[in-house]
């Protein structure tokens, strides 16, 4: 007997990965689990640029497929749901209490790690579940603290975090080869900061005009009068300007 499945797919794009390649291979897994069973894969939830630790109900995906479950079997293509990689979809608590509205809605989940579907009145698998939960949770603590110790170290040494420079500020490349083998290969040259020779007096005058006792707002309408362009305005990222009446939202941009 033919058996059809909604399989749930998360993404995250933080480390770069491909939701194409991601998708690809998730599912790939999930058709292994149930092929044997004559499992068909017929809808497929995908949340992309999603964080494990956002609870079901947040995850604009996963609230649907929460919301597709609660109808009636006769009202939805599938019956049951497979999940490629339970670490990916089930972070601390989340597991315990998606799990039970599944089971309410009888909707079978099935995960590789028990070898198909989960039984609720199995203990073991119970715990099988809840410890991959708490593993994910501890992989996003432990990528976390690395993160920020990676760039606390990279800017201790006067490394560039990446992002928009601020402003008073540009990009260089300097003379140091990148430290990481393939950005090397490709000629690649670690970047610093250096003022900006085209703003960077003007932050000096928005700190001169602070200490004499101008708010933000009036140093803002002192540099606009004086036709200095706003941090919008300037570097390579610069807001495209507008026709006729100065920085005024309502003004048509050229």
């Amino acid at each position: 007997m033919t058996m059809l499945f909604a399989a749930y797919v998360r993404t995250s794009t933080e480390d770069h990965q491909s939701p194409d390649d991601s998708r690809r291979w998730q599912l790939n897994v999930a058709e292994q689990l149930i092929g044997p069973h004559d499992g068909h894969v017929v809808a497929v939830y995908h949340d992309i640029d999603v964080s494990r630790s956002v609870p079901w109900a947040r995850r604009p995906e996963a609230s649907r497929l929460m919301i597709d479950a609660a109808l009636p079997p006769t009202a939805r293509p599938w019956q049951s749901l497979v999940v490629a990689e339970p670490q990916r979809a089930f972070s601390g608590n989340q597991f315990g209490l998606v799990f039970p509205v599944l089971a309410h809605y009888g909707v079978d989940l099935w995960v590789p790690e028990v070898g198909g579907r989960v039984d609720p009145e199995s203990e073991a698998h119970d715990l099988v579940m809840s410890l991959f939960s708490g593993l994910s949770k501890a992989e996003r603590n432990r990528l976390r603290i690395r993160t920020r110790a990676a760039m606390h170290a990279l800017a201790a040494e006067g490394r560039w975090l990446g992002g928009r420079p601020n402003y008073g500020y540009r990009l260089i490349d300097t003379a140091t080869v990148h430290p990481h083998p393939e950005q090397a290969a490709a000629g690649v040259h670690l970047r610093t900061l250096e003022p900006d020779p085209d703003t960077a007096g003007v932050v000096v005058r928005i700190f001169e005009l602070f200490d004499a006792g101008l708010g933000y707002k009036a140093i803002a309408r002192r540099l606009e009068g004086e036709g200095i362009p706003s941090p919008g305005r300037s570097g390579p990222d610069a807001i495209p300007a507008r026709r006729g009446c100065g920085p005024a939202p309502r003004c048509e941009r050229s």
